[in-house]
């Protein structure tokens, strides 16, 4: 009797042992997130739009702001003066932007090219960098000739091409046209790194002689072919 007992027990403890087991390794196996697979579409840049970058979430609900921000992040401004939007139409006006209260003015062009109305600079232009040729929404290819006029401190322009979602520049170079607040001619054949985007822009702009901050700024929006 002693010896069935003994058994019996023997297989309650191995039984209870075995499910315990099986519990335990159920238990691991449902305990291990399951893993699914998503797909991130980047969003396009708009076609006459140069900021915000669409790569990323940053939209603006005021022109101010977008003018701002784009004098920063953009064209590197250290502490940019923002004066009052201009309206033009209902959906695009002007924020003009100094570097300092007696600076020369830079005039962002901004817009409205989206539909849930918020607001993208679609260009900037300073009266001291004026550049004629290529125009505006202008398909180039490599190498591009620049023309236009400007006047500058020892006469150098710095001129940057860049492509959408990107401010690293497919190029750096510099122009010399005029100086001394006379306005003088340049013209240059510029090449530059294939494009991984359809469109970019070409920026122009100077430097203070003082301490190297960003005076003013002339971009010009394009395309790639």
């Amino acid at each position: 009797m002693k010896r069935k007992r003994f058994l019996a027990s023997t297989t309650v403890v191995v039984v209870a042992l075995v499910v315990g087991l099986l519990v335990g390794r159920e238990w691991r196996v449902n305990s291990t997130p399951a893993t699914t697979s998503t797909t991130t579409t980047i969003p396009t840049q708009p076609s006459t739009a140069i900021w915000p970058l669409a790569s990323t979430s940053t939209r603006f609900a005021t022109p101010m702001l977008a003018a701002q921000t784009f004098a920063l992040d953009y064209l590197g401004f250290t502490n940019p003066v923002v004066e009052p939007f201009q309206q033009g139409d209902t959906r695009s006006g002007e924020v003009p932007v100094r570097s300092s209260l007696s600076g020369v003015r830079t005039t962002i062009l901004v817009r409205q090219v989206t539909s849930d109305d918020t607001w993208w600079v679609i260009g900037a232009v300073s009266p001291n960098i004026l550049l004629s040729a290529p125009s505006a929404l202008q398909v180039i290819t490599s190498p591009v000739h620049l023309v236009g006029t400007s006047t500058a401190y020892e006469g150098v322009v710095n001129v940057e091409i860049r492509q959408d979602a990107n401010l690293v520049p497919l190029v750096r170079t510099t122009v010399m046209g005029g100086s001394m607040g006379v306005m003088g001619p340049f013209s240059t054949t510029l090449a530059y790194k294939t494009p991984t985007s359809s469109s970019g822009a070409i920026v122009m702009y100077t430097r203070s002689a003082k301490d190297g901050s960003v005076l003013e700024a002339s971009v010009l929006r394009v395309a790639f072919k």
